[in-house]
């Protein structure tokens, strides 16, 4: 069996979160899903009343998404769980494409392609090589299946034997209700690579990941940035500078020395945006 994860934590997504069951209700295979409230009583007897077919179950570890996804863990039952955003939607296929890769004894961990879906366009000056921001798929990722160090939060899927091994994400990392932290499933993942397995970039497999008004401002750009860098810094005191940094150093090198280049181009001749929004490659 596989299962699928989705966590949340306020009524103002209610929209959202219907439209992220329903793309999974239409997967096939057809997963167990498992609906995480993270530590919202009214939420969760709302959610408990619309969806019967589906395992609705609150938050019993700590607050955030680290806590609840590790809640969603011990209340699924697939030997792969995978983990989709309560603002994203799983396009048709998801599923079956992002676990295929398990045919492989040695994959532990898969990710899939996140397109943002915008409530506004991006603004002129927005990098689309920063899409990680929003926490979607950014221009410099590998457009065919490769292995990779981690993958991205909104669209992944590990084996149930690497949480029986590690057990499970930790707990003072992570988004933490609006304050923009992260890396919970980059330190993971590191601790997967450490026992040897594999990690696989499933670009075929997507969703769509809102990005609302509010997080296409510079001071999010900033304040989001800066919430990576502290992210990062725990992430080094667990598992050390040249795990965590592995993936940045090469991103900074190959991806934005070139995107440094355009940059200087547009300021000569002036920003090329033709379809920029609709895509993130």
């Amino acid at each position: 069996m596989i299962s699928v994860v989705i966590c949340a934590y306020t009524a103002s997504r209610w929209s959202l979160i219907e439209r992220a069951v329903a793309s999974i209700e239409s997967q096939r295979p057809a997963p167990q899903v498992v609906l995480v409230i993270d530590h919202n009583e009214a939420l969760f007897e709302r959610a408990r009343q619309r969806w019967r077919s589906i395992d609705v179950v609150r938050n019993t570890r700590t607050r955030g998404l680290s806590g609840a996804r590790n809640t969603g863990v011990s209340s699924s039952s697939g030997e792969i769980i995978a983990f989709l955003d309560d603002d994203a939607a799983a396009r048709p296929g998801w599923l079956r494409c992002l676990v295929e890769p398990y045919k492989d004894p040695d994959v532990v961990g898969t990710g899939g392609w996140v397109v943002a879906d915008p409530e506004r366009p991006f603004p002129g000056w927005f990098p689309f090589e920063y899409l990680w921001v929003v926490g979607c798929s950014y221009r410099g990722m590998a457009l065919k299946r490769e292995q990779i160090r981690n993958p991205i939060g909104a669209n992944m899927a590990f084996r149930r034997s690497l949480f029986d091994e590690t057990g499970g994400f930790v707990e003072g990392l992570g988004r933490k209700r609006s304050l923009p932290l992260g890396c919970e499933e980059t330190e993971l993942a590191i601790r997967a690579n450490a026992l040897g397995s594999r990690i696989i970039h499933v670009p075929d497999a997507v969703v769509d990941h809102v990005v609302p008004a509010t997080r296409l401002t510079a001071g999010y750009f900033v304040r989001r940035c800066f919430a990576e860098g502290l992210s990062k810094a725990a992430v080094a005191r667990i598992a050390g500078v040249s795990s965590s940094l592995e993936s940045e150093s090469s991103y900074v090198t190959r991806v934005l020395a070139k995107s440094l280049r355009s940059s200087c181009c547009q300021v000569t001749h002036g920003p090329d945006r033709r379809g920029a929004a609709g895509r993130c490659v």
